[in-house]
Parts: C-alpha cells; structure tokens; sequence
C-alpha cells in the first residue's frame, strides 16, 4: 500500500476529510486549497480596491454573497442608503453595493427583503452548506460550521487572493475535539457552553486547532444553538468551529432557497452523511465536558475567559495563581470599575443589547421574549434581530409587541452595538448587559463596559437594573 492509499483509507476527521478533498497543490508545509463559498460585508473595500489596482475582478462571483451589516442604521431607515447620517459609515454601505454590482455578485444591501447580518443570512438562505470550505472577511466566519462545514475568517489581503482565484494558501491546522455529554440544566443556554468551555480553557486553549464540538448535548441542540457555539469559536483562539452534519442539519437546510433542490438534494446528503469523524478518527487535543456542571454564565471583565457563573462572585486579585493573573485580574475590575469579592449580581447595568451574529436568530427573540413577558425594563434595551427574515418571523409570532409593552426598543437588523460602528455605540462609562460575542476595552463604544451573557439572562438584565440570574425570574421567585 502506498503511503497515499494508506492516508485515504486510515480515519479521518471531518476536518480532514473536507481538507483534504480540497486541496489543489502543496509546497513545503502550505497547502493551496479550492474556496468552495465567500461571505463578505463592507469591511471588503480594501480587498475589491487591491483588486481593482491590478485590473482585475472576482473570477467566480458565484460563489460570493456579500451583506450590508456592520454600517447600516439599525434605527430610522427613511431616505435608504443615501440618508445614512455619516459620510464614512455611508460611504462603506454604497462601496459594498457598488463593489458587488461591478463584479455579479449577489448583494443583500438594505433594502432588499432578506437583509441581515453575514453570519445569520447564510445559514438561513442555504448559502452555507455542509462539506464546503468557507472563508469570510470576518472573524466570526466560523459560525457556518455549525451546518458542518470548515468555515473562517481571513483578513483583506487574503480575501484578495479568494477573489482572483477562488484559492487560498494556509498551514495545516490542528484537530480538536470537546465533547459535552449530558443535558444541559434548566436556564442554560448554548451560549453559557460556549461561555463555559472559553472560561475552562482560556481565550488562547484552541489556538492553532480547529473545533469540533460533539457529546450528546451538541447533537441535542438546535442549529440555531449550534451556530451560537461556533460562533465563539474564535473567542477561544480557535481557527474554527465544526458540528457534524446530522438529521437536524438536513432537516434546517431543506427548501431553503440556495439549498440544492430535486436529485441534487439527494446526492447532497448521501454525500453529507459521509462527512463525520469516522469512529476510530485522532484528534491533536481531546476536551471532555459535563453538561450538568454549566450554569448560566456572564463575564465580569475585559475579555470572554473572564467569566463565571452568575451565582459567583468578582474575583480577587489576591487569590491569583500567580503574579501575571493578578495583574490581568487588577487590570479588568480597573476598567470595569467592580470590587473584588461582590456577587456578580449586585452588578448595575446601564443599558441592554440582544442583538448580534450570535445571538439574534428566531429562537434567541423567543427565549428573551419569554423573559421580556414578566415585567417592564427599567433600563434601556435595545433588540436587533439578525435579519429581515428573523425580524418579519418575530413580528408574525407576535414577539415585537412582547418586547414593546415591556419598554424594550425594536430595531431593524443589523451589526448594531456588537461593533459599534454605525452610530449605536455606549456612552463612556455605561454598563452593557450584551448577547454579543466580544467584551474587550472599548468594543462597543470607548471606555464602555459590556459583560456577555445569553438573551434570556439579557432580558433578565433588563427587568431587574442589574446582572440576573433568569431562573430566579423563570421560577417566580
């Protein structure tokens, strides 16, 4: 047996099945690998004016789907693009439409009907498909792994390279597993897992592997659920998050408008059912974790591994491990203005945000809406649904009323406060309970102050003025 023949019949991962069929060359330790899909947003100016200034276009402009989400109003659109208030923030939404009508491809921009936020389109189009090798100008591009493809974010330069020759030069990553098996308690949500699993690890324990998450918590999981657990991915250093194609895969994706149709629909899934980890399959790293032992999660300091269960309390610096910790430990409760050793719920919090690639799909407004139904805000909150799909489903569920009477605001979809780019941003000093993905310094405004946490525990937030546990809410008690 050659040594080819023997790396095709040994196991493999579903990482490496779909890699490996993608390869087109291999020099030294680099591969050239086939770009199967590309999603974009308006941060891909620099890549379409590189593009230009060698006198070319996007050779396969198929395969590309671009989003205005980052830059566009989530408030009042009256007047469309043209009235986006901004020079800058309107001149990246009429570059991304521009750039996407010079060179074919299919835009979602603000006014059309599916427009929405990259990571929720997708999916929820059929663009993002099981087998495929995915790339995006987006970190957060490791979401459409959830649907069992290898998906990630590269930056302007490399996007450059996708468009001119649907190819991409990258290193080999390694493989990781982290099963959760079990059943996730009462009031525990995916993205307390996601939480949970950053916070065990840290936000550098995946570096240089790509994730599969598996165990039976997973495969009891939703593709929403899913999709917020590879969304996260990233926050723990990994290059990419993966869940094996299953019957709820199949199940999701079925009609859905780029979703293969007839026969081709057949053939998609004989060959999807080929792609997970084969039993006896290696893994560089191996991650074992019960569900049992995951309660809701929120962060309390400057990055998504400072974090802990709601019933805890801030950390003291003085019961670090070691000098660097507690100085990272000094540096967070500096900037997030807390004291060592209160509850993390005597926390105020100034403002809400359910929003974001992570948390703004239907089932996200539902389970906020539930909370949302048992009192009236005492703060302001804002909720962004992912895209005009989610929000005109919201709508039809009744969920925008739920949301008014309790005094919470209904936006039109977008990035929103997640960036903080396009106008919603925090006052210096405000305190965000937020369902988005990142906590660092000045991510949603300079020197405002965001603690994560899942849309139900958000809308818990907003009831009570400060970080709650939702199952007290939940139990009435």
């Amino acid at each position: 047996m050659t040594w080819v023949e023997e790396r095709m019949s040994a196991p493999k991962t579903m990482f490496a099945k779909i890699w490996d069929r993608n390869v087109v060359a291999a020099v030294d330790d680099e591969v050239l690998l086939y770009i199967d899909r590309c999603l974009i947003e308006e941060g891909s100016v620099h890549a379409f004016r590189a593009l230009k200034e060698r006198g070319l276009k996007v050779w396969r402009p198929a395969q590309f789907t671009s989003c205005a989400d980052h830059y566009v109003p989530t408030g009042d659109r009256t007047g469309g693009v043209a009235a986006i208030e901004g020079t800058e923030i309107r001149a990246m939404v009429e570059a991304i439409e521009a750039n996407s009508e010079t060179n074919g491809i299919r835009h979602f921009g603000m006014d059309d009907p599916a427009q929405g936020i990259v990571h929720i389109v997708g999916p929820e189009q059929g663009i993002s498909q099981p087998g495929l090798i995915m790339t995006g100008n987006d970190s957060h591009a490791s979401t459409h792994g959830a649907l069992g493809a290898l998906s990630f974010g590269i930056g302007w330069s490399e996007l450059t390279h996708v468009m001119a020759t649907q190819t991409l030069w990258q290193r080999r990553p390694k493989a990781m597993r982290i099963a959760i098996d079990g059943v996730l308690p009462f009031g525990v949500t995916s993205k307390d897992v996601i939480i949970a699993i950053i916070a065990e690890i840290g936000i550098g324990g995946a570096t240089g592997h790509v994730i599969e998450y598996a165990g039976s918590a997973v495969r009891a999981m939703t593709v929403e659920q899913r999709l917020t657990l590879c969304n996260m991915s990233i926050e723990a250093g990994g290059r990419a998050g993966m869940v094996a194609p299953d019957g709820t895969t199949f199940d999701y994706l079925s009609g859905r408008p780029y979703a293969p149709k007839a026969a081709l629909w057949d053939r998609a899934v004989a060959d999807w059912k080929t792609l997970p980890s084969d039993p006896e399959a290696a893994f560089d790293t191996e991650i074992s974790i019960d569900a049992a032992h995951i309660a809701p999660m929120v962060t309390w300091g400057t990055n998504p591994e400072q974090a802990a269960p709601v019933t805890e309390r801030v950390p003291d610096p003085a019961e670090a491990p070691d000098l660097d910790s507690r100085r990272t430990i000094i540096d967070a409760l500096d900037y997030m203005d807390l004291k060592p050793g209160m509850p993390l719920t005597d926390i105020p919090i100034d403002r809400v945000f359910i929003g974001s690639c992570t948390n703004a799909r239907i089932e996200d407004l539902r389970a906020a809406a539930e909370v949302a139904a048992q009192g009236r805000a005492v703060i302001p909150v804002w909720v962004v649904p992912g895209s005009q799909l989610v929000k005109r489903q919201a709508e039809a569920e009744g969920l925008d009323k739920i949301f008014r009477l309790a005094g919470f605001e209904w936006r039109e979809p977008g990035c929103s406060l997640c960036t903080a780019i396009n106008g919603d941003i925090l006052a210096p000093g405000e305190r965000c309970a937020s369902t988005s993905n990142r906590n660092f310094k000045g991510r949603q405004g300079p020197n405002g102050r965001t603690h994560l946490m899942s849309p139900a525990m958000a809308a818990a937030a907003a009831l009570t003025g400060t970080i709650a546990d939702v199952r007290a809410l939940a139990r009435g008690s």
